[in-house]
Order: structure tokens, then C-alpha cells, then sequence
């Protein structure tokens, strides 16, 4: 069973730190082996010459792969991040942006993601990640 947007909402709400929930990520869309979040542009999350702080941006892809997870396995589970990499094409300046995460491999202890970071209304990402979690429960 597919969790609905508010499910993942509420997982969101329930087991992450303050300074993630302060990125202010919501749930737009959740299937079978994949997750769509939105991160609201902020100029608290700018860096120097007013792009999207990296830092932000990898933070996001993370915790959208939580999410994503959790879509594919029905429910939230114990999990932690064993690998992330991101590689930036382009800045992001005064636009949301929105995280799609696809589970490519979802095994009994690991899986795989790739997640396209794009700006709201734009076809060409801003930046692309890969993540690998262990599934701890």
C-alpha cells in the first residue's frame, strides 16, 4: 500500500529535526517507488550572491528519500543514509524547487534512489543526487 501525500506529511512532521522541518519540504505526490517534494524558496536558505544554499538543496534530496522509502515500503521504517552524492548544473535563485526521487533498487536491507532537483516551472535541473540507505528495520 502507497502512502497518500499527507501520510508522508506527517512522517515528515514526526521523525525529523527542527532544522530540516524549517526547510519548510511538503509532499506533492508519493507512488509505488518514487516521491515528489517541494522545497519553498527562502532567503534564509540563500548563500553569498543570493543562490540556493548546496547545503539546502542535499539536505532535501535526503530527506525526499526518506520519503520515497517509506512510499515504496507502505510505511515508515527505521533507515539511515550510507551514501550521497550531488552533482550542481545550475543555480537557484528566488524559486522553489522541486525534489523527484526514484527508488531504483528497494532490497530487504538497501536501497537505491536517484533524485532530480529542478526549479519550479523549469524542465532543466538545477542539480541531480544518488543516495543508498540501509533499511535498519
Amino acid at each position: 500500500m502507497t502512502l497518500t501525500p499527507a501520510d508522508a506529511d506527517k512522517i515528515l512532521a514526526d521523525n525529523f529535526a527542527p532544522w530540516v522541518l524549517a526547510l519548510g519540504l511538503t509532499v506533492r505526490e508519493t507512488g509505488d517507488r518514487h516521491a515528489v517534494l517541494r522545497l519553498p524558496w527562502s532567503d534564509d536558505l540563500a548563500r553569498d550572491g543570493g543562490g540556493l544554499s548546496g547545503q539546502a538543496l542535499m539536505a532535501a534530496a535526503d530527506t525526499a528519500t526518506v520519503i520515497a522509502i517509506s512510499a515504496a515500503r507502505g510505511a515508515y521504517g527505521p533507515m539511515t543514509t550510507v551514501q550521497q552524492s550531488t552533482s550542481f548544473q545550475r543555480p537557484v535563485v528566488g524559486t522553489d524547487v522541486m525534489i523527484d526521487v526514484r527508488i531504483t533498487k528497494l532490497g530487504k536491507r538497501m536501497a537505491f534512489a536517484d533524485i532530480t532537483m529542478t526549479p519550479d516551472g523549469s524542465t532543466e535541473p538545477a542539480a541531480k543526487a544518488s543516495t543508498v540507505y540501509a533499511l535498519l528495520g
